[in-house]
């Protein structure tokens, strides 16, 4: 398995983490949700082994731009997988399968711990 670096490519935390994996010598390939969509099965699998509240980045832009009501219903993992597949940039970034496991969000130490 490689490393697969999921998210958009205009995120400054994407940029970072793909700067970091560079540095790192760490071979990946990257998946863009905009380009691309979030693939079904990922985010299934994603969700399975993180939880939906691990995933669903609620400090983001694409949140704070929901209304009250849209943010409301977001209740189980059901309404949260809606949301992700609906809003692919309300998925915190970046997620990233390696052979060790899945990681979300950026954190050098914890990458560096994970992917050595």
């Amino acid at each position: 398995m490689t490393t697969t670096v999921y998210g958009i490519p205009n995120c400054d935390t994407v940029k970072k983490a793909r700067a970091w994996l560079q540095q790192q010598g760490v071979p990946h390939d990257f998946h863009d949700y905009k380009k691309l969509g979030v693939p079904l099965p990922r985010l299934d699998a994603w969700m399975h082994t993180l939880g939906w509240e691990a995933l669903l980045n609620r400090k983001g832009t694409t949140w704070r731009k929901l209304d009250a009501e849209q943010q409301a219903a977001v209740t189980d993992a059901a309404s949260a997988r809606a949301l992700m597949l609906a809003q692919p940039s309300v998925i915190k970034r970046p997620v990233v399968e390696h052979p060790g496991g899945v990681l979300v969000g950026f954190d050098a130490e914890a990458w560096g711990r994970a992917l050595a």
